[in-house]
């Protein structure tokens, strides 16, 4: 029951509430930063999707916790849960320092990876921690290719990515030590699409 409460309490904070980290923002050590009005929209779409990322993992993990029996692998995916809270409050506060907003998606978001975090708990702890491996996995790659894509001026958003990449690839080798099991091609592929729809359509809503 505890369980349950924090999940609709952290559905409502990650979907409403201005969120707050729990470690200071990366930064680097650079020239400030000075974008032109196109390179400024750019980072901005490019941090939403960003944040939508994050939005979708406080549900995946919230409802993995929910769904496995394992106190152990629960207090891990909430860990995992807590660091990506921190890359969520980043990714939130630098949308506002570049006058971009949210999607406007997000309760969307959060409920639809909610639910495929469900049925990946109900399919047993490997199953869920292979989803986590694999979603870890296409994350970071999608994190690299943000990396290249972000104006080289931006230097706040290209520290948080660089952060973000790091943490993503940690999650996905613990996920791994503790008896994750590879996916079938056919759904990393489906997961895939998936992500590319989702980044897609939060670029621009």
């Amino acid at each position: 029951m505890d369980t349950l409460i924090n999940s609709f309490d952290n559905a409502l904070r990650t979907v409403f509430a201005q969120p707050r980290a729990s470690k200071p923002c990366p930064t680097v050590a650079a020239d400030p930063t000075n974008l032109s009005a196109p390179d400024k929209a750019l980072a901005g779409a490019l941090m939403r999707v960003n944040h939508v990322g994050e939005v979708c993992a406080q549900a995946l993990y919230a409802a993995q916790a929910l769904s496995t029996q394992d106190p152990a692998l629960r207090q891990q995916l909430v860990a995992a849960s807590r660091e990506e809270g921190d890359h969520l409050a980043w990714t939130r506060q630098r949308l506002d320092e570049l006058g971009a907003r949210p999607s406007l998606l997000n309760p969307l978001w959060y409920a639809g990876s909610f639910g495929l975090g469900l049925l990946a708990g109900r399919l047993g702890d490997k199953i869920s921690l292979g989803f986590v491996v694999e979603t870890e996995r296409q994350v970071e790659a999608h994190l690299a290719e943000h990396m290249e894509r972000l104006p080289s001026g931006d230097h706040e958003s290209r520290a948080i990515v660089a952060q973000m990449k790091s943490d993503e690839a940690r999650h996905a080798l613990e996920a791994t030590a503790s008896g994750a099991i590879e996916l079938p091609a056919p759904v990393k592929a489906l997961m895939g699409a998936a992500a590319k729809v989702m980044t897609t359509i939060a670029h621009r809503i």
